[in-house]
């Protein structure tokens, strides 16, 4: 690499937002009638995410993991879309730990998304010598179970 592209890297990282990933899981196959990646399209077209890394995964019967290429999947496939998102931030290794929480029998699928909408916070942040030290994602079901307790608490 040359010092230019080197500078354009660093430049390009220090601009980044913060970047998040999600693992999803289906009984049998992913679904594919488009929904999802109209939303996820949808997302990145209003500048909300960029998808840096879009991986599918199918876990059978008896526990073998399968990495699924978007390009394997056919040009009707609503995911096509993604063909050539990858990073590199992900690789096989990532895509197996994640298929250990899948389920035998489902399909699953690995996403990497940078926040574009809290890019210029989190430059204003590093800029002023700030740094991230945690973070973290309650996901939807521990909120709705605390919402519940809550409700029950109050109840009493």
């Amino acid at each position: 690499m040359s010092q230019t592209d080197l500078d354009q890297l660093d430049d390009t990282l220090r601009h980044m937002g913060p970047v998040d990933y999600a693992v999803f899981a289906w009984p049998g196959e992913a679904p594919s009638d488009g929904k999802i990646a109209g939303m996820l399209v949808d997302l990145h077209d209003r500048g909300i995410i960029r998808i840096l890394d879009i991986t599918f995964a199918a876990k059978d019967s008896d526990g073998n993991v399968t990495a699924i290429d978007l390009a394997n999947m056919g040009p009707d496939n609503p995911f096509a879309v993604f063909d050539g998102a990858s990073s590199g931030l992900m690789d096989d290794a990532d895509l197996q730990d994640a298929a250990e929480h899948m389920e035998p029998g489902t399909a699953g699928a690995v996403l990497v998304w940078e926040n574009l909408w809290a890019a210029p916070v989190a430059t204003a942040i590093r800029e002023s010598g700030g740094l991230l030290i945690d973070g973290g994602r309650i996901p939807i079901q521990g909120v709705i179970a605390a919402l519940d307790a809550l409700e029950a608490a109050e109840a009493n």
